[in-house]
């Protein structure tokens, strides 16, 4: 597995795999667009560096994590998600295209030590017919506000809004105007990151986007604000070898991004960055300091999907998930850690 130190070989595989953008799994075996009840087993994850029990990691405290399987097929491919409630339930979508749903149960140190209640429901097209073809629903990033899923999709690049009905999702209502032009993004390098801004901030909750490797000339990542007082593109400025997957706003209006890199000689990493949310302007090149790195020394994997939340101790919460690719060299994880402003 990726994450773990052993099995060098089967670890590039897997790496090269995820990095490929080859679909290792076809959307399709849910029946009729149907809600699926999947069983879930979830083994705890105690430690974050792998064989020590290190808790602080620079301004990240390990909380605990989760790795998960299922007997059922369609499980796995997890892609993006956002609390419900938090730290709670939670929807999600995988790039097979598939919801799910499901809520994350704690000890009494308030560590995740669980799943329940998932299920899965295949994208429906606008007769409710599932869709099968996997370049229509390539859904990457996800952002949920009053109701309404925003979910980013790559391949057949769009931005569009769906309704939350855990129990019956239906087809997208209404597309958005993603604003970079679509000649800029590449085929499997689309919108990785969909999240809404600070609602007392600059762009007063409005959406916004950022690709995972859609590079301008300069060799900055294609980014936008969709919607908002101050529409509009911006770049971020990519910093070494790693790619978007994920992002989401922190209280103070930075813009936290989750990136993942491979290579031959290091295999799988990810890293969290901090950018200065002043710089997540129209006509800028957002940039700011990383936070985290890790590589397979830790309990890692082909991270992809990031949250940020509040405990109701008041504690700044970031959660991350990994998509297994369907590979059974790669795993599922729920990673929790606490963020310290100070």
């Amino acid at each position: 597995m990726i994450s773990r130190r052993g099995g060098v070989r089967q670890t590039l595989f897997a790496a090269t795999a995820l990095l490929s953008g080859v679909a290792s799994a076809a959307a399709g075996s849910a029946d009729s667009g149907s809600v699926e009840p999947i069983e879930i087993s979830a083994r705890p994850i105690a430690q974050f560096h792998i064989g020590r029990a290190d808790k602080q990691f620079g301004a990240f405290e390990f909380v605990g994590g989760l790795e998960m399987t299922s007997p059922t097929r369609d499980f796995g491919a997890l892609s993006a998600f956002r609390f419900l409630t938090a730290g709670g339930d939670f929807i999600g979508v995988a790039d097979t295209g598939f919801w799910f749903f499901g809520t994350v149960v704690r000890d009494a140190e308030k560590r995740p030590s669980g799943i329940q209640n998932f299920r899965m429901q295949q994208m429906v097209d606008q007769t409710g017919r599932p869709i099968d073809r996997k370049w229509e629903v390539d859904a990457e990033g996800l952002a949920v506000k009053d109701g309404i899923a925003t979910v980013g999709f790559e391949r057949s690049h769009r931005v569009a809004q769906f309704k939350i009905d855990p129990n019956d999702m239906k087809a997208p209502f209404k597309p958005l105007d993603f604003v970079v032009p679509a000649r800029e993004l590449r085929q499997n390098r689309g919108f990785e990151t969909v999240t809404h801004a600070n609602a007392n901030g600059q762009h007063e909750g409005g959406l916004v986007v950022v690709s995972e490797k859609s590079l301008d000339k300069a060799g900055n990542i294609y980014a936008a604000i969709i919607d908002g007082p101050h529409k509009g593109v911006f770049t971020v400025k990519r910093n070494g070898d790693f790619d978007i997957t994920d992002g989401a706003f922190l209280p103070d209006g930075d813009l936290l991004l989750l990136e993942r890199s491979f290579s031959m000689a290091s295999g799988v990493k990810m890293r969290l960055r901090r950018i200065y949310g002043e710089s997540v302007e129209k006509g800028a090149v957002a940039d700011g300091p990383v936070l985290l790195e890790a590589d397979m020394d830790y309990q890692i994997d082909n991270m992809e999907g990031l949250d940020v939340w509040s405990r109701d101790d008041g504690a700044l919460m970031v959660s991350l998930i990994s998509d297994d690719n369907h590979s059974i060299l790669q795993r599922n994880l729920y990673l929790e850690f606490i963020l310290h402003q100070d």
